[in-house]
């Protein structure tokens, strides 16, 4: 059942995320985040008034199949947002992947709320770091990245975080049936101040051999950038939680 104080615990989460990314270069950003990595990890599903469901449930929920009798893959609920900050909740079908992508000069914290998710993380590199050429497969723009880490978050797990240079990009997968994330960007995306939404593929080189060890992290790999995947898209649905006031 949902706890009694679940609409004060998201209200302080919003409140103290806008406290927090107000002043992201200030002195007190550390502790702030710090603060709201504390009030992130207590949010359930239940408290949401959210529970995993199938695809019929999804379509109830988002009125209908607007894209062609389809189900999305993933859907968002808006939660909030301000200048500094949005949040809401993605939802993922089962098998559903959130494609490797970018946040441009920006902070989130994301927060299983149920279901399993592998999270891959990397970096992007100088330019002047790069030792080697692109694969000769490349047919768009590289760019040398950091492969740092891949790992399966539940709501057992703490927030996942992403700064403007540590583990900025990433790769959302959800892994043996469907998932759900709370999700706090800061900024907002907003291509007309430079925070526009850019999508890669991992250039891998030859497979490894029949029994030998897959490469292991960190390492350095080549990333080109590409359109929006075709299988990917993100639907629409209304937020059934406590309400959000700032």
């Amino acid at each position: 059942m949902p706890r009694d104080n679940m609409a004060s615990l998201i209200q302080r989460v919003a409140r103290q995320a806008r406290i927090t990314f107000r002043s992201p270069a200030g002195p007190a950003f550390g502790e702030n985040l710090h603060r709201l990595q504390q009030l992130l990890d207590e949010v359930r599903a239940e408290d949401l008034h959210l529970a995993p469901r199938g695809p019929s449930a999804a379509a109830a929920a988002g009125g209908g199949f607007p894209w062609g009798g389809v189900v999305p893959p993933v859907s968002y609920m808006h939660i909030c947002e301000t200048e500094s900050f949005s949040m809401g909740v993605f939802l993922l079908r089962s098998g559903a992947c959130i494609p490797l992508h970018d946040h441009p000069g920006m902070n989130g914290m994301l927060k299983v709320l149920y279901g399993t998710l592998r999270i891959a993380c990397l970096d992007t590199l100088p330019a002047a770091a790069a030792a080697a050429a692109p694969p000769p497969a490349a047919a768009g723009p590289c760019h040398r990245a950091l492969f740092r880490s891949r790992q399966h978050y539940t709501p057992a797990s703490p927030p996942c975080l992403l700064s403007p240079h540590t583990d900025n990009l990433h790769q959302i997968d959800a892994v043996d049936g469907p998932a759900a994330f709370l999700d706090i960007l800061a900024p907002p995306y907003d291509p007309q101040h430079g925070r526009d939404c850019h999508y890669y593929r991992l250039l891998e080189g030859p497979p490894a051999a029949a029994g030998a060890e897959p490469p292991g992290l960190p390492r350095e790999v080549w990333l080109m950038e590409t359109p929006q995947a075709a299988d990917f898209w993100c639907g629409g649905e209304p937020y059934p939680g406590p309400r959000v006031c700032l």
